[in-house]
This record gives C-alpha cells, structure tokens and sequence, in this order.
C-alpha cells in the first residue's frame, strides 16, 4: 500500500518567462503505476512572489473547473487529456503580477502522494536575446555563407568551364 501512495509522479518546467500581454500554456504531466482513475483530480495552485498565502487557479475531477472569484477568474482553460497523462492549463493575458509559482498537483487514486510540480513563472515587458537565439543565428548564418561559397565556386567553374570551350572553338577555327 505504501509504494502504491507514493507511486504518483508529477513534471513540470522549473521555470518559464512569458511576455506581458501574452498566453502561455502551463504544461504539466504525470505518470501514476494505476491507470487513470474516473476519480483522478488536478489542482493547480498560485503563490505570488511576496509570499503571501496560495490561491486557487484551476481544478479538475472528472471534468475541469473555472474558479468563480480571484485573479485568475476567467484567465485560465483547461488545455489537457488525462487519458495521455496531461494536465496543462492555459493563462490568458499574463500580467506582471502573475509572477510567482504555480504547482500542479495530481490524485489518481489509489495513487495519492508523491511528486507536486512547481513552475515559476516570470512575466517580462518583451523577450530577451538568450544564448539559444544567439546560437540559432551563428549557425543559420554560418550555412547561409556557406550556400553562397558554394553557388561562387559552382558559378566560377562554369564561366572557366565556357571560356575554356571557347577557346577550344577559336583555337578550332584557325586550324
């Protein structure tokens, strides 16, 4: 019974910026040693930055759930398939004060215990130049130099190929 309570895993991104203004979708997993019980339950829980107390976000048994009051009313979808081990949400219209950690949590009785996913989010005013993008401009740049050595070399051996015959059919004709 033990090992069935803590057989429960949940992933999720340790952390995540998204733009101000934006939508971002939560992405949450989870693998269970039972198979997906009717009574599986999501719960997704928000705390702010400042620490203060969680508040609700989002919640799912047997179907999802909106949240009639707080900050997140009317800002967060349902975006997963509990039969492919998915519970990810979607939040609308980020706000900076969204900033802070979101867990998903996951019931799949007779699994119960185990894992809590924790995502902090970080909402910023625009994208910053990271190393990826940087990365993926050196190497798109590299192959596009060399394409163009390549179409120059190609089109070199042509004009010496044609000047070549050239003067194989002028050296021709005098004879």
């Amino acid at each position: 019974a033990l090992w069935l309570a803590a057989a429960m895993e949940v992933h999720t991104s340790k952390e995540v910026d998204a733009v101000n203004g934006t939508n971002l979708r939560l992405k949450c997993t989870f693998s269970s040693s039972s198979p997906v019980s009717q009574h599986l339950s999501v719960t997704w829980n928000f705390q702010p930055e400042d620490q203060s107390s969680h508040e609700p976000v989002f919640y799912y048994f047997k179907e999802p759930y909106k949240l009639p009051t707080g900050r997140f009313k009317e800002r967060v979808t349902w975006d997963g398939n509990v039969e492919r081990n998915d519970v990810s949400i979607v939040i609308w219209n980020l706000q900076p004060t969204d900033n802070g950690t979101f867990t998903c949590q996951v019931k799949n009785p007779p699994d119960v215990g185990g894992t809590i996913g924790e995502v902090r989010l970080r909402v910023v005013q625009k994208v910053h130049f990271s190393e990826i993008h940087f990365l993926a401009v050196a190497i798109g740049s590299a192959c596009v130099l060399m394409i163009i050595v390549v179409i120059v070399v190609i089109i070199c051996r042509h004009h010496r190929k044609k000047a070549q015959e050239k003067r194989i059919e002028v050296a021709d004709t005098e004879l």
